[in-house]
Order: structure tokens, then C-alpha cells, then sequence
């Protein structure tokens, strides 16, 4: 479902003269439908830029990134949209979501992009919110005015809403308490139960070694670092 070849990145310091900064030398990896595979490396190894590069955010230097049958490396902008849309999720580390939208809405956001009903896509987010603890007196509010926790657990209901056939995870359990931690924990084991590929960030050695299939050290692909 996933099939990274080959990839490579650098920066450009524009305002040091221009200077070209490599953080990725020739990163590969191939993840199956129903497999979560697991980014590790210390801190600055490329973590969030190979993550980024997956979601389209980052242009890759060379190599390919083939979402199903798209490569994200060679896509053209609506069909990194369309991607977004139908087939890759994202959960984020921060929730960022538009100020005044109710926190339904913003969970609901998903499944009407894709064509649900709204009378169907309230009841999925309202069972999504309420498995994650989210009071019912919030929902009508916008999250941005929640602590941490429940923005992370807004914004964890909103990229498990609808079914995608990939997800990307940027560590989904750093913000939760012990209840709303294994909640997770069991909805990333269900995305995988029906067949989504999965590639995550988790600090969280206990989650990692419950989920994960297999481990990606990219310390391995990063210039400076690499052995």
C-alpha cells in the first residue's frame, strides 16, 4: 500500500547564502495493508520530514513515494488533495482547525468531504468524541480553547472519522492520561484489523512494541548521522 524508494531531501538556507542543508540520503520502505511500521532515530535524525515527505508537504529531491498507485513525489497538487481526501490520513502532534468551528464539526469534517450524510457523519463523530472521553457540553464549542489532552483526542477523532486505506501517525499517545492512551491504542489496532497501512512516530516504546510490525531507524538515511 506504502512503498517509499529511494527518497532524498535537503534544505536550502536562503538566508545564509543559499547554503543546501542534506537530511535524507536514499530512505526506503515498504508497508503492507494491515502493518504498522514504526519511525525511530534520535531526535533531528528525519523523523517528521520523512513523515512530511509522505504527506505531500515536503518536495522530495528524488526517489518515489507510491501511495496505492499515486506517487506523492511526482503528484501534481489535486492529486495530493484527492490523496488527502480519499486515502492517506494524518494525525498530527497539534490540532489546527479554523477558530469558532464547533468541535463536531471539526471531527465531522472527514466523512463530508467524501460524500457522507451529515445526519450520519454527526453520529460517527458523536461515538468517536464520546469514546474519547470528550464531555458533551464541549462539542458545541470550538477545540481551540481545550487543554492539550483534548485537542490531541479532538484531533485523533477527526483522522480515525473516516476509514482511510493509509494512515500516518506523529505521536498519537504523547498528551494522554492511562484510559484515553489504551483507547487509542485499541483504535490504531482496529485501522489495522481492517486493513490500513500505518506508519507512526511513537516515543511511546510500550505503544510502539504493542502495534508495530516493524521499526525504521532513519538514522540510517540521514547524512551526518548515518554509521
Amino acid at each position: 500500500m506504502i512503498s517509499i524508494e529511494n527518497i532524498s531531501k535537503s534544505f536550502v538556507l536562503h538566508n545564509q547564502g543559499g547554503v543546501e542543508i542534506p537530511v535524507m540520503q536514499g530512505a526506503s520502505l515498504r508497508v503492507e495493508a494491515g502493518e504498522c511500521v514504526a519511525l525511530i532515530g534520535a531526535s533531528g535524525a528525519g523523523k517528521s520530514t520523512l513523515m512530511r515527505m509522505i504527506y505531500g508537504n515536503y518536495l522530495t529531491a528524488s526517489g518515489r513515494i507510491m501511495i496505492g498507485d499515486l506517487d506523492v513525489a511526482s503528484a501534481a497538487p489535486r492529486e495530493i488533495i484527492e490523496l488527502r481526501r480519499m486515502t492517506l490520513g494524518y494525525v498530527s502532534q497539534f490540532l489546527r482547525v479554523v477558530p469558532r468551528v464547533s468541535t463536531l464539526d471539526v471531527v465531522c469534517e472527514p466523512l463530508l468531504t467524501t460524500g457522507t450524510p451529515r445526519a450520519q457523519a454527526v453520529e460517527t463523530a458523536q461515538e468517536l468524541l464520546s469514546r474519547l472521553n470528550i464531555p458533551e457540553r464541549l462539542w458545541s464549542l470550538s477545540p481551540t480553547t481545550f487543554s492539550g489532552g483534548e485537542q490531541q483526542r479532538v484531533n485523533i477523532a477527526r483522522g480515525f472519522a473516516y476509514p482511510y486505506p493509509a494512515l500516518l501517525l506523529d505521536e498519537p499517545t504523547a498528551s494522554l492520561d492511562p484510559l484515553n492512551r489504551a483507547t487509542v491504542l485499541s483504535m490504531v489496532g482496529e485501522a489495522k484489523a481492517r486493513g490500513a497501512a500505518i506508519i507512526g512516530i511513537f516515543h511511546d516504546h510500550a505503544a510502539r512494541d504493542a502495534l508495530c510490525d516493524q521499526q525504521l531507524d532513519v538514522t540510517q538515511f540521514t547524512p551526518g548521522l548515518m554509521a
